[in-house]
């Protein structure tokens, strides 16, 4: 590939190392990359709230596009430019139901958006009672589960301390496919759920189309399921060597892994 037009890259697991930093070497290219005129595209399941480290660590201020597509944000003006594919309460509820059925003992997460990455005339991330996150940063307010399905969500997070990611999304698809989009950033017990038809490519597609920018020049980086249609939408995308085993195979090239800054080294050939 010629040098791209366009960087997209995944963060948790990609751009970040595994101590979750971004190593001065990833922000050397970056910086050279977007002082060379190459803008550089955060493209993440985190809710906007979670842009800002990032950011900042990177120096990066222009687009990202957050929870899987939903949400395309403006780092710099602090300002959510669009939301895609609102999961509506009746949805929530239907879904919710066929989840128990499908995953008996799991537990249901929502986040909401409002104009800013956070909105304090609302709670941004509602769980209810023993939802589990891998993360464990004790984030989100604990309601009921009436509360939790009760109001539009950009996406629903499902959690279940007994079964890994991979057969947590395979059964919700049993019950699920078509309905809405199954996907997942971590591998221990947590699937994420979208509307229909959004994903990291959508919003992608919608920020490339804003800057002028089409898919044959865009060059992606990621590492789980939530990023394969990313990289197939992307001209050129790569998988850095610590991802599973279904984007290494979609992968057009696989770097090294994110504690070797495999981002940079591919970057690295044109910035």
């Amino acid at each position: 590939m010629r040098r791209p037009d366009l960087i997209a890259s995944d963060v948790d697991g990609t751009l970040l190392n595994p101590m979750e930093r971004v190593t001065p070497r990833t922000v050397d290219t970056v910086t050279r990359a977007v002082d060379d005129g190459v803008p550089v595209v955060l493209v993440t399941g985190r809710p906007p709230r979670w842009i800002p480290p990032v950011a900042d660590a990177t120096g990066l201020t222009g687009y990202a596009v957050c929870s899987n597509g939903s949400i395309v944000y403006d780092i710099d003006a602090d300002r959510v430019r669009h939301v895609h594919g609102l999961l509506d309460p009746v949805l929530l509820n239907d879904v919710a139901d066929a989840l128990d059925t499908a995953l008996p003992g799991c537990r249901l997460a929502a986040e909401r958006i409002g104009a800013t990455a956070v909105d304090p005339d609302r709670h941004n991330f509602v769980i209810e009672s023993e939802y589990s996150n891998p993360w464990g940063d004790g984030e989100g307010f604990v309601v009921p589960r009436a509360e939790v399905v009760g109001h539009p969500a950009v996406k629903l997070l499902v959690s279940h301390t007994r079964m890994d990611s991979d057969e947590m999304a395979l059964a919700a698809c049993s019950v699920l496919d078509g309905v809405v989009d199954i996907t997942f950033s971590s591998g221990s017990g947590l699937i994420e759920l979208a509307a229909h038809g959004v994903t990291k490519a959508t919003g992608l597609e919608q920020v490339a189309g804003e800057l002028g920018v089409d898919a044959e020049n865009t060059v992606s980086f990621g590492d789980m399921p939530n990023d394969l249609d990313m990289l197939r939408w992307s001209g050129h995308g790569v998988a850095v060597a610590n991802a599973h085993p279904v984007v290494l195979d979609a992968a057009d090239e696989v770097t090294a892994t994110n504690h070797e800054d495999g981002v940079a080294q591919v970057l690295e050939r044109w910035f």
